[in-house]
């Protein structure tokens, strides 16, 4: 996949599933030399952790600046994303004495720079190591000071815990992690939000020319959700439609909507619609109400 539609989709997915928790910002730009930020964010602190996240959640305790990569990180990448970092520290730093203030070492950002693979050379070369008592496999630390870290995304367990992150990753562990996904109960909010980007990727892609074979498969094992999607909103638009139905035909007959009625809805949706349409229009409120409550 080229980089560009996916450092996209990356700073999409990110920036919606790191919303609820705080304040999120992508391509920031920070000053001195030009250089941007894949994605910056900054905890609110009256949101409680998101569990739901796993993984995800945790790397977002914090403030924190995630830069996500397609392609194994190299000696370069990482320097780069440790100079984003540094810079930042120093721009931070100017503001607190411009306004007379301190900075505290709490209020600095964490890197996560999150790659799908990091040869175990360039790790042990930047001091990065892991923490599996406290974080399990996959999670490199740099030496305290630098606060950075590397999330290796095929090292991570295949558990629900780290499923959000898996999905950023590539080949087999990304396909894993979709057919993973594919079996989150449909009516789960971070199900909706991640199948809406994985279909707005695969229509990116479908439309793009000279597509690589990797992407041809993510494009492959994208389309049974891609269809079951499609079929759950228009399932939940018919279900919609047929709700409106129900209560115009109840206010038509006896007016304003009360409590009483209200709870008459959901059995009558369960019935098919022209035998709802029926009792609605034969039987009297004493009788609705005596047969559905």
């Amino acid at each position: 996949m080229t980089v560009f539609r996916y450092d996209q989709f990356a700073k999409d997915y990110l920036k919606e599933l790191l919303s609820p928790l705080g304040e999120v910002e992508t391509s920031r730009n920070i000053a001195g030399e030009v250089r941007e930020i894949d994605v910056w964010f900054a905890p609110r602190g009256e949101v409680a952790p998101a569990t739901q996240l796993g993984l995800l959640g945790r790397l977002a305790a914090t403030a924190a600046i995630f830069e996500p990569y397609r392609n194994a990180i190299n000696l370069g990448d990482v320097r780069s994303c440790m100079g984003k970092l540094f810079d930042v520290f120093a721009f931070l730093e100017r503001q607190a004495r411009r306004n007379n203030t301190r900075i505290e070492e709490t209020d600095l950002p964490f890197l996560w720079i999150v790659s799908p693979t990091a040869s175990e050379a360039l790790l042990s070369g930047f001091g990065a190591t892991l923490d599996a008592e406290n974080w399990g496999s996959g999670v490199y630390f740099f030496p305290a000071h630098w606060k950075a870290g590397i999330v290796v995304i095929h090292q991570l367990p295949k558990t629900q815990e780290t499923l959000w992150l898996r999905l950023l990753g590539k080949g087999r562990v990304q396909q894993e992690a979709i057919d993973d996904l594919a079996k989150i109960p449909e009516n789960d909010p971070l199900r909706v939000v991640v199948l809406e980007l994985l279909s707005n990727l695969k229509t990116i892609l479908e439309v793009s020319q000279n597509l690589e074979p990797e992407e041809q498969d993510l494009i492959m094992r994208l389309s049974p959700l891609y269809e079951q999607r499609l079929a759950e909103a228009t399932q939940q638009g018919i279900e919609q439609g047929q709700r409106i139905f129900v209560e115009n035909l109840l206010r038509a007959k006896f007016g304003e909507l009360d409590d009483e009625l209200r709870g008459i809805i959901q059995p009558l949706l369960a019935l098919p619609p022209a035998d709802s349409t029926a009792l609605l229009l034969q039987l009297s409120r004493e009788e609705l109400l005596s047969r559905f409550n």
